[in-house]
């Protein structure tokens, strides 16, 4: 039971420092402030601490805590003396307090920006990673509040203390003085404190979700005495797949005494165990969750499986449920797959578990299958099934109220039974986080992705997370940044993931194509060149063609270094009575699998049409397949400026990636495709990939002349102006010249503008700027729009301007209500239009277009994720269908596109260094031969939303 919050008379008890957290060992805990009311579970804590670590605390024998100590370590002002504690089952486990100090180490008060602090952990509870939770936590306090340093004295002996202040990546500074070791620590993040913060948050969350998917024993609770009933289900499924564990079947409605049923002891409750267990599948009526989550919490499970529907998915009396339900098992430190979930399977050979409703466990093979829905979930594994394939493991979330997409994303990368990760999504928790993950994973392993609910605007019920208003077509085009293969339907889900798992990557997109069927094989060209591929003419083997003329074609085909991968067709060939002949598909899969076994490695896919077991012959050896060879993992650095993958973890090379280094293993699967389409869409879908692999391996930059060229001071400075002391939270946009004045802090110069309220002042206008010059329209009806006569561009002398003003107020208003402006004419070139935006769930973006309907309507726009690197600004302008435009299409002169990429990075730069700036549009910007101008800036400020990306590791609360 959490205490009240205490209303302090300096200032409101702060519960956004409350939050959930998973330790290193994958189990939860929660961090919140200390109150008055924690007195007793301050003395009871203090009690279960050892002598020794007593004594490291207070540098003498410290027995017991007085009144007075009691007191002062439960009575904080949340400003200059603050004091957090870490519960489990709202009991302490370790506490951490700060006291502003002065210069000289006495109290003090702000502006005072020192703090001395101090932390305590349970015995039993060290090396859980609660006190680098603790620091993470109390130091993003401390910087609310105005302090910039911690100064820590510690004993020389106590190690494992220093340790923590060591490893946590902030700029320290040590001195050894009166018998011990004085620290001081800058509190500014660093890139190396949060590559160090993201580290402990990957190993904890991966761990949290093994703890899920290996467990030692299992307890289905709800367990119904008769067949049938979800509870028995899920234990017959159990005993079924050959779980290696101990299964216990759990109902309050047994008789007392020892029982058993299908053979496995059966319990009332938890209690009656005579072990920990480590899982617990609840299968009980929404009502009676509390009560086997409590009874689960209290006897030491680790994580849950919530079947159990009738939670958010049924309103807002059902999320309330939800969230209380997450808030119960997090308060035991246990995490929880569901409610309303299908179930988890794990098909490695010491675990063999299928705690789900799945009726068959999938073979054992190297996918990973994530779903967030129940039916999709079912479709999937049916689908890989008839197809050969296996799995490593299978969640099935539900309304995914705790463990999410990003949790499995994090067990993924470091899982070694598992070569490709495959999501089915309907709504982003945290996207910013997940577009990280997803970077960090897809650079050593794919991750394919099917996003649903993608154009509804709202999120699927029973999912109760942020909704982005972000367009899809933004989000497809973020996951591409990150690595992300996107496609559109489970199938194509499922086609990339057997290529992927079962084939080497592509090392380009040439593709040789044969068979014995000229039609097949011209289809499959289509499709290649439809797909941006660079196919070979087909070879036609004829329908005389026997299983040695498909593998001497084969071999050939990868023995050729003019090609990267190869598709195989095939139709049933006629016999000698003329009629086809269907039955002979295992003697061409052996056929096909001996040429590639003796091959080069590259990717092969065959496209067949009724050959009777061809399909399952192909995947025959799915289940046994080989891990591919994994390279030597270098040290860890922090991430590019852009987030792009440095070399932590080096991926597995496609053929061709890497000069002199080993092969990698060829599994024995070849996946089997009934159509052309399907088998060219995912080796394109592969090659994209390999693509981004390859680039990835060398990060972009973000070039040195921008910080030589920019005044990030005086920008600032500028903002609070802008702003003022009390800012709107709505936000203000800015004058014309506010925002000229901005943007060229950044070295982004806009070309002015000057009001034209009659024909006079525009005349007088046009003399300050020079001949010629452009008529606009500012009204927001008619403004960039040109098609409108809301421009008139090339006015060389006065009489042109009067007569373009007279002929602007006959036809499309008074000036009033056109509010004209007068402007100097700009070099020609190709007009473009580059923003920059905050989504609160997914951060900053930059898009780039060509101006104009045509791009407009056709969705024509590229984005990547702020911060951009050079790389990621070439990529952007070049992303775009239209982008041949820029390079000289049909004869034109191709434009200054290294001055359009430096126009991306600026601008990146000003939105990344300064969240204030919420939304920027340059439009249009005028891309000549030599150089660019831009033309109109529109800039809004409003105060910065949070960045929970950078602030300490949190569990998110729906």
């Amino acid at each position: 039971m959490e205490p009240e919050p205490e209303l302090s008379p300096h200032h409101a008890y702060p519960d956004h420092w409350e939050a959930d957290v998973v330790l290193r060992d994958g189990g939860t805990a929660r961090i919140r402030p200390i109150t008055t009311d924690d007195a007793e579970r301050l003395v009871s804590f203090y009690e279960q601490v050892s002598d020794e670590s007593k004594y490291y605390r207070f540098f003498a024998p410290y027995p017991r805590l007085s009144d007075r100590d009691v007191h002062r370590f439960t009575h904080h002002d949340y400003v200059d003396r603050v004091g957090l504690a870490v519960t489990i089952g709202g009991e302490f486990i370790g506490t951490v307090r700060f006291d502003r100090i002065n210069g000289r180490g006495r109290p003090a008060s702000a502006p005072a920006d020192e703090a001395e602090v101090a932390f305590l952990v349970q015995d039993a509870h060290q090396g859980r990673g609660v006190a680098s939770a603790l620091l993470e936590h109390i130091a993003a306090v401390a910087r609310e509040r105005g302090i910039r340093r911690f100064a820590a004295e510690v004993l020389p002996a106590n190690n494992k203390m220093i340790k923590v202040f060591r490893d946590a990546g902030y700029t320290q500074r040590r001195s050894f003085e009166d018998g011990s070791v004085h620290l001081t620590l800058d509190l500014e993040p660093t890139e190396k404190s949060l590559a160090v913060q993201r580290g402990r948050e990957q190993r904890a969350e991966a761990r949290s979700v093994q703890r899920l998917l290996a467990p030692g024993s299992v307890a289905v609770i709800g367990t119904g005495r008769t067949p049938g009933g979800v509870g028995r289900t899920v234990l017959r499924n159990l005993l079924a797949a050959g779980f290696t564990g101990r299964t216990y079947a759990v109902n309050r409605a047994f008789d007392e005494g020892p029982a058993t049923l299908d053979g496995v002891p059966a319990h009332r409750s938890l209690g009656e165990i005579d072990e920990r267990v480590d899982l617990a599948v609840i299968a009980v009526p929404a009502h009676r969750v509390p009560e086997a989550v409590a009874d689960c919490g209290e006897h030491g499970v680790q994580g849950l499986v919530v079947l159990s529907a009738g939670y958010a998915e049924r309103g807002s009396a059902g999320r309330e449920l939800q969230r209380e339900l997450v808030r119960q098992a997090r308060s035991y430190g246990m995490r929880i797959i569901g409610p309303n979930a299908f179930g988890i399977i794990n098909t490695a050979e010491s675990v063999r578990l299928n705690a789900s409703l799945a009726p068959e466990s999938p073979a054992r093979g190297r996918i990973g299958l994530f779903t967030q829905s129940g039916a999709i979930g079912i479709a999937l594994l049916s689908g890989l099934h008839r197809r050969g394939a296996g799995l490593s493991s299978f969640i099935s979330a539900g309304n995914r109220a705790d463990v999410s997409g990003n949790d499995f994303l994090q067990y993924s990368f470091e899982d070694p039974d598992t070569d490709v990760a495959l999501l089915y999504l309907e709504s982003l928790g945290n996207p910013r986080k997940f577009t990280r993950l997803a970077r960090r994973t897809a650079a050593l392993k794919p991750v394919v992705v099917v996003k649903g609910a993608r154009h509804s605007g709202t999120n699927p019920p029973g999912h109760a997370v942020p909704v982005s208003r972000i367009p899809d077509a933004t989000v497809s085009a973020l996951m591409r940044q990150a690595g992300v293969i996107r496609v559109d339907t489970v199938t194509e889900m499922v086609d990339a993931g057997l290529l992927l798992a079962g084939q080497p990557l592509p090392a380009g997109p040439r593709v040789a194509i044969l068979g014995n069927s000229e039609s097949l094989g011209l289809l499959t060209y289509d499709a290649c060149l439809a797909e941006g591929l660079r196919p070979r003419p087909p070879i036609d083997l004829t329908t005389a063609a026997s299983p040695q003329d498909f593998k001497d074609a084969l071999a050939e085909a990868l023995a050729d270094g003019s090609c990267d991968a190869v598709v195989v067709t095939a139709i049933p060939w006629v016999g000698e009575n003329g009629e086809a002949e269907t039955g002979d598909g295992e003697v061409l899969a052996a056929a096909l699998h001996g040429a590639a076994a003796g091959s080069p490695a590259k990717p092969v896919a065959v496209v067949h049409v009724e050959i009777g077991g061809l399909a399952e012959a192909l995947a025959a050896a799915s289940s046994t397949a080989a891990p591919r060879t994994r390279p030597t993992t270098l040290a860890a650095q922090p991430s590019g400026a852009s987030g792009a993958p440095t070399p932590t973890e080096t991926a597995p090379q496609g053929a061709g990636e890497a000069e002199g280094g080993e092969p990698p293993v060829r599994p024995g699967r070849i996946p089997a495709y009934p159509a052309a389409e399907r088998a060219v869409r995912a080796m394109a879908e592969a090659v994209k990939y390999a693509q981004w692999r390859r680039q990835a391996a060398t990060p972009g930059k973000v070039p040195e002349f921008l910080d030589e060229t920019t005044d990030e001071p005086g920008a600032a400075a500028l903002i609070d102006t802008l702003l003022g002391p009390t800012p709107d939270p709505r936000g203000r946009t800015l004058a014309h010249d506010e925002a000229r004045e901005l943007l060229g802090r950044y070295g982004i110069p806009v070309r002015p503008t000057l009001p034209a309220p009659d024909p006079g002042a525009a005349v007088a206008a046009a003399a300050r700027l020079g001949y010629p010059v452009a008529l606009k329209t500012t009204a927001p009806h008619l403004r960039h729009r040109a098609d409108l006569g809301g421009v008139r561009l090339d006015l060389a002398d006065e009489d042109a301007l009067r007569r373009a003003y007279g002929e602007f107020t006959e036809l499309l208003g008074k000036p009033a209500e056109l509010l004209p402006v007068v402007q100097s004419m700009a070099p020609r070139g190709v007009d473009t239009v580059v923003r920059a935006s905050i989504d609160a769930a997914a951060g900053a973006v930059l898009s780039f277009g060509l101006a104009g309907a045509p791009s407009e309507l056709l969705g024509d726009t590229g984005h990547r994720l702020v911060p951009v690197t050079d790389r990621d600004a070439a990529e952007l302008i070049r992303s775009i269908k239209a982008a041949p435009v820029l390079f000289g299409w049909r004869g034109s002169a191709p434009v200054d596109t290294p001055a359009l990429e430096e126009l991306l990075l600026r601008l990146s730069r000003l939105v990344d260094d300064h969240p204030e700036v919420v939304s920027v549009a340059l439009e249009p910007v005028v891309v000549a031969p030599h150089g660019l101008t831009v033309l109109g800036a529109s800039v809004r400020l409003a105060p910065p939303p949070p960045r929970g990306d950078l602030g300490p590791r949190r569990l998110p609360n729906y």
